[in-house]
């Protein structure tokens, strides 16, 4: 394996583990103002993910930065592409951060809903516009033979993207439910996430499997046999994960619901290889792991790197997690920073 190769599945990992964390994370905000409207009650919800939802975003920092010093021509093709989008994803990833600092330095409830309404937003739209970005790449973009995007920012938005942001919203939103099932206590709380899991659910079972037609028939994602193979295990292993919520079994429909995003994600890059973004206006003129790479020596140094720093955010984030392991109750006092 060469280096444009271990950097291509590298990259694949670290999107794998951001879709796979930040899921649940985006999931939860989601439903944050949905279940309840009792800010006693959103603050539980809060705490659920207080702790660990900034350690889950450094995998997106990581996965950037990473495609940056990799691939720099797809990073700056990328960037310029989905200008508008990352902007507006970025104005929602901001507020929703100060709101997770806010939110809790007053106690009035007008103050707190402003705030919760804020991560609600901050966690729907990065969402969606992930789900269209990835959509995108898949499908083809008007790229040109300098690698410059030649469209504007209306031609991202189609019925296939549209389906595909729909499709990640509605995943994570169950992603999210099935989490909060394993970090409440206070049954009413846990009853709503349930029942919010499974309608969220079956919706986006529907929106999957309409995303997987509009793929066959929009992208060329199936010749792949390993692509189809992990995309038809996602989708079984997602409908698995609503019957183990409809048992009550958070955990399971947990961890399937995980395996799900983590085989989607990896299925879509299977397909792309070696391509990493795909021109719709001549297949000669798409972004490869050959064309738009960093020099060997460049990525020979970075492998170094990796290999030092990556097994140190993998420790630090599972200590985390251990440390802030046990559920939440509604009279708990150790995650009043949230």
């Amino acid at each position: 394996m060469d280096y444009n190769i271990l950097w291509f599945v590298l990259i694949t990992v670290l999107f794998t583990g951001f879709f796979f964390l930040e899921g649940f994370d985006y999931g939860v905000g989601t439903l944050l103002t949905i279940i309840s409207d009792k800010e006693s009650d959103r603050s539980q919800i809060v705490r659920t993910i207080g702790p660990v939802w900034d350690g889950n975003e450094v995998w997106m920092i990581t996965a950037g930065g990473a495609m940056f010093a990799a691939f720099p021509h797809v990073y700056a093709t990328l960037f310029s592409t989905f200008y508008i989008a990352l902007f507006l994803m970025l104005v929602a990833l901001i507020l929703r951060a100060v709101a997770f600092e806010f939110r809790h330095q007053r106690t009035d409830e007008k103050w707190q809903s402003m705030w919760s309404n804020a991560i609600t937003f901050g966690s729907i739209v990065p969402a969606f516009l992930w789900g269209v970005a990835v959509t995108n790449l898949i499908a083809g973009l008007p790229i040109g033979q300098n690698m410059v995007y030649q469209g504007n920012f209306f031609d991202l938005l189609t019925p296939y993207t549209l389906v595909g942001g729909a499709a990640f919203f509605a995943v994570f939103a169950f992603h999210g439910a099935s989490f909060l099932g394993l970090r409440l206590t206070d049954q009413q709380l846990l009853a709503r996430a349930r029942t919010l899991g499974l309608k969220f659910g079956v919706l986006a079972a529907v929106l999957y499997v309409l995303c997987m037609v509009l793929t066959y028939l929009e992208t060329d994602l199936y010749d792949s046999t390993l692509a189809g193979a992990a995309l038809v295990l996602s989708a079984v292993s997602f409908v698995a994960g609503i019957g183990a919520l409809y048992k009550n079994c958070s955990k399971g429909a947990f961890v399937l619901g995980g395996l799900a995003i983590a085989g989607t994600t990896i299925g879509f890059f299977a397909g792309l290889f070696p391509r990493l973004m795909v021109s719709s206006l001549n297949p000669s003129w798409s972004l490869t792991i050959r064309n738009a790479s960093s020099t060997e020596y460049t990525l020979s140094i970075m492998t170094i790197a990796a290999l030092i720093f990556v097994p140190i955010v993998l420790g630090y984030q599972i200590w985390t997690y251990y440390i802030f392991r046990k559920r939440i109750a509604p009279d708990d006092t150790s995650h009043q920073a949230y």
